[in-house]
């Protein structure tokens, strides 16, 4: 059972309480915050700059906004369009184990001689890519395995009980939340009883539990499913929205607040001044600041150079297809796990998606990657995806960092310039406790989980 902090409090609207005097506790390890950041909110001279308007980025600005600040977000394109807008929406607690396991880097290394495997590396000239899948490789162990783990299972119940509150209390609205938990469906007996090995450590190292499901009781739970499937095990802690909606609710609200929001603003460079970032040049021109937020999302490794640190950050690109309701429509959202695809119904239609395939920044929408989603999901559908209804096909690229656990935290070396990135495939599921955190980082508020697993030093 997920339960809100003790450190949090929310009244009819979504907040965040101020520590008295302003002071953090130092945990074990976690860099000093600098006395300029604790005095932000007091007496800001310019505005606070969030760049990048995904999911990660919205939640920071509407944080910042809580508690005073003046707050100016941009983004190179439209917002809430990147990797935010398409995928499926899953607020998944029990989503907390890293893609960087045992046995990963095999398998992606083995997809560069397969024409198209779920998880699939593509050649590539970047020596970044390989830098990346050099430190990737290192941290596909199970000890470093539970250690993600247990960080990102921070970010995820914190974020699952925020979300709660949000949508109680009115503060996000109108975005098809739905907090019913996700069904692991399987189509042989074998493969269940393989992920009952990954549901003993879930529930031995953290305390994550599930409910098996024969394969009668999954077909009388899901008509929409073929007769004959193995069965399924249910996690009841997670919840699922429309992401679109989301952003769209995200949006009103920040303007609501008074967020300055400049959309088609790309960042071209950062100006210096000793430690500090003092201004950034950008498609609109030359904006000062007063503290910096890069929630840059798959792009933060481009800025690299100029922040002076390693950002092992790649692009992990993703695909989803949205259909139209169909008459009988699956009632939670599935993962077809031997198939590595996910389904989620919405009110108005189903999206099936997943994959991840690491091919740097292409842009081409690769039919093939598309034809593994709708035959992974036909093998487990009652009724086959019909090309008519497809509404939208959509792929976008995830921030996916070496040990796949977020970058949150002050950039090192630099004064007033913050970071919260490489979110993975739960950017969704961990945007409102990463905000949390960084506002708290930030203002120098006693910070409600600790922020030495997110720190960007683990890298530098």
């Amino acid at each position: 059972m997920i339960s809100a902090p003790a450190d949090l409090a929310y009244g009819d609207s979504f907040r965040f309480r101020m520590v008295s005097g302003g002071s953090i506790r130092q945990m074990s390890g976690s860099p000093p915050i600098s006395d300029r950041a604790v005095q932000t909110t007091h007496a800001v001279r310019r505005p606070i700059v969030v760049v990048g308007g995904g999911v990660i980025g919205a939640a920071c600005a509407g944080a910042l906004s809580q508690v005073g600040a003046p707050v100016l977000l941009i983004d190179k394109g439209a917002f809430g369009h990147g990797c935010s807008y398409g995928n499926c929406g899953l607020v998944s607690p029990s989503h907390l184990l890293p893609l960087s396991r045992p046995g990963t880097v095999w398998n992606g290394l083995a997809s560069l001689f397969k024409r198209n495997a779920p998880l699939q590396f593509r050649f590539q000239t970047r020596s970044q890519f390989w830098a990346w899948l050099w430190r990737f490789a290192r941290n596909c162990n199970h000890a470093s395995m539970l250690q993600a783990g247990h960080a990102r299972q921070v970010l995820l119940d914190q974020s699952r009980v925020l979300y709660e509150e949000m949508f109680r209390s009115g503060f996000l609205e109108d975005c098809d939340w739905v907090p019913g938990g996700t069904l692991v469906v399987f189509r042989s007996h074998s493969a269940m009883e393989e992920f009952a090995e990954t549901e003993a450590l879930l529930r031995r190292e953290f305390g994550l539990e599930a409910t098996p499901l024969s394969g009668e009781e999954l077909s009388q739970r899901e008509p929409a499913l073929r007769s004959g499937l193995a069965g399924a095990w249910e996690y009841r802690c997670d919840g699922h929205l429309r992401p679109d909606k989301l952003m769209c609710a995200w949006k009103k609200r920040l303007l609501e607040l008074g967020v300055r929001i400049r959309e088609h603003c790309e960042l071209f460079c950062l100006e210096f001044s000793d430690d500090e970032v003092t201004s950034i040049v950008t498609t609109a021109g030359r904006m000062e600041v007063d503290q910096l937020i890069l929630c840059t999302g798959a792009w933060s490794q481009l800025l690299r150079k100029q922040l002076k640190i390693r950002l092992p950050v790649e692009p992990g690109k993703g695909y989803s297809i949205t259909l139209r309701r169909p008459p009988v429509t699956p009632v939670s959202p599935l993962i077809f796990e031997e198939h590595h695809v996910a389904l989620t119904p919405f009110q108005e239609g189903i999206r099936i998606g997943s994959t991840m395939e690491f091919a740097g920044y292409d842009k081409s929408m690769r039919a093939p990657r598309l034809t593994l989603l709708k035959e992974g999901a036909n093998a487990y559908l009652r009724n086959p995806v019909d090309e008519l209804s497809i509404e939208e096909k959509w792929y976008g690229f995830r921030p996916m960092s070496a040990d796949d656990v977020p970058l949150i935290g002050r950039v090192p070396g630099l004064q007033n310039v913050w970071m919260a990135a490489g979110h993975g495939m739960l950017g969704v599921s961990m945007a409102p406790s990463t905000a949390q955190l960084l506002v708290e980082l930030l203002t120098g508020t006693h910070p409600h989980v600790d922020p030495f697993p997110y720190r960007l030093e683990r890298f530098n």
